[in-house]
């Protein structure tokens, strides 16, 4: 059975090319904005864009008619916090001093693949091991060599010394090339940030708080300046790009909405003040919470190589990120939709819904961050995040529907990115 998925996820591509004209036929849409689902649904795709939508569309000559039967159609999900260069079960630091960049990008293809198959058409890569991995691999899935989501990448993430990330840690004797991440002033700063985009990064991500997976500073204490996190975000800004923020602590959090970051990423500390600054922002800045990982860390985190200091960290602010969560829930905050895969095994990101789904977030306001406002944070609401005329035909097809079970999302069937179909596996009817 998996050789036969493997063949017909490596031929469909062939069989159904970006340039033809595809009528698809499902039970229902949702169509990414928390509208009514449209049943019965078609959608027409010409070339790489959705053409047409309606319940009662005419095949044009020639069209190729895919027939869901019962399933729902979705756009395709967008993932804000992905790391999909690596292996999963290699820990960032060995990754560092046993491995190559090669390792990182021949496994980085592979995640991609099934991240895709999962049915994250789109991702926002938050940083490498080995830097500017990402940025090849985005050029690679970009130019057609492998298949993999649209991405967006941050090339190198940009660290404190001593801070989170910081890759020195191991010896002072060790030198580690990735080091060259660091920054310890504003001037330092806003160096790193040209050079992530001398390199091929579409945005910054700068560790504000120390992490859980990282030595250094705990999660909650703030390891960079209010000026060094202000200097990211004008010079980003100079360039007409975004700054997301690494933030567990309330400091790091409420400086970095302050200085105008595009995403607090994790926000484990968010509290009612935070919550009301970000409400202030008007939709410039969003919170991202990452919530499945506690509950990974804890299964299997020794397994994945996790050092077991780290472990505890994550089991001291496990319920500390739900708080935060049911907070900006009660408060009607807009909330991203980001996992941390590789903290998490890739392809398992539709189980973040079912965190989000236990805390209390409805199925469609689920669905609806993980579509068209994750197309708004990114800045590509333009391209993805709905299904309408001129985004791209990015869709995704489960048997069941959502909206009475989010457990559906865990088995995306049909996987379209760009007008070609990647997956159909969907029970014949």
């Amino acid at each position: 059975m998996k050789i036969r998925a493997l063949f017909l996820a490596l031929l469909l591509p062939l069989l159904v090319h970006a340039g033809d004209k595809i009528l698809l036929k499902a039970a229902r849409l949702l169509d990414g904005h928390g509208g009514v689902p449209l049943a019965p649904a078609m959608v027409l795709i010409d070339g790489d864009r959705i053409a047409d939508v309606g319940s009662n569309l005419k095949a044009p000559e020639g069209a190729k008619v895919i027939d869901l039967g019962g399933a729902t159609l979705l756009p395709g999900l967008i993932d804000l916090h992905t790391h999909l260069c690596g292996k999963y079960g290699v820990h960032w630091e060995d990754e560092l001093i046993k491995t190559t960049p090669a390792f990182s990008a021949l496994w980085g293809a592979h995640n991609a693949r099934v991240t895709l198959l999962a049915g994250f058409t789109t991702v926002r890569d938050m940083g490498t091991a080995w830097p500017y991995v990402d940025v090849e691999l985005r050029n690679a899935i970009n130019g057609g060599a492998v298949p993999g989501p649209r991405m967006m990448v941050a090339g190198a993430y940009v660290s404190s010394t001593g801070g989170a990330g910081d890759a020195a840690q191991f010896s002072e004797y060790v030198q580690v090339p990735s080091v060259d991440n660091l920054a310890d002033s504003p001037e330092e700063v806003v160096k790193q940030v040209r050079k992530n985009f001398k390199h091929g990064a579409d945005f910054i991500k700068l560790l504000a708080t120390g992490a859980v997976l990282s030595k250094g500073q705990a999660p909650g204490a703030q390891q960079f300046s209010d000026e060094e996190i202000r200097a990211a975000v004008t010079e980003a800004n100079r360039w007409g790009r975004q700054v997301a923020v690494h933030a567990h602590g309330i400091g790091g959090i409420k400086t970095s909405i302050r200085a105008g970051v595009r995403t607090i990423d994790h926000g484990s500390y968010l509290d009612d003040e935070a919550i009301e600054m970000l409400k202030a922002t008007n939709r410039k800045t969003f919170y991202v919470p990452t919530l499945y990982t506690s509950t990974v860390i804890a299964r299997q985190g020794r397994a994945a190589g996790i050092p077991e200091s780290e472990i505890m960290r994550s089991r001291m602010i496990s319920d500390i990120k739900d708080l935060g969560f049911k907070r900006a829930l009660a408060a009607g905050l807009p909330i991203g939709f980001g996992t941390d895969s590789a903290v998490i095994p890739h392809g398992e990101n539709a189980q973040e819904f079912l965190e989000r789904a236990r805390l209390g977030e409805s199925p469609m306001a689920g669905i609806v961050s993980a579509t068209s406002l994750n197309a708004e944070i990114m800045g590509w609401a333009d391209r993805i995040g709905a299904v309408e005329p001129g985004k791209f035909a990015d869709l995704i097809a489960v048997v069941a529907n959502p909206l009475d079970d989010m457990k559906a999302l865990l088995n995306v069937g049909f996987v379209m990115k760009g007008g070609v179909v990647f997956k159909n596996e969907l029970p014949r009817q």
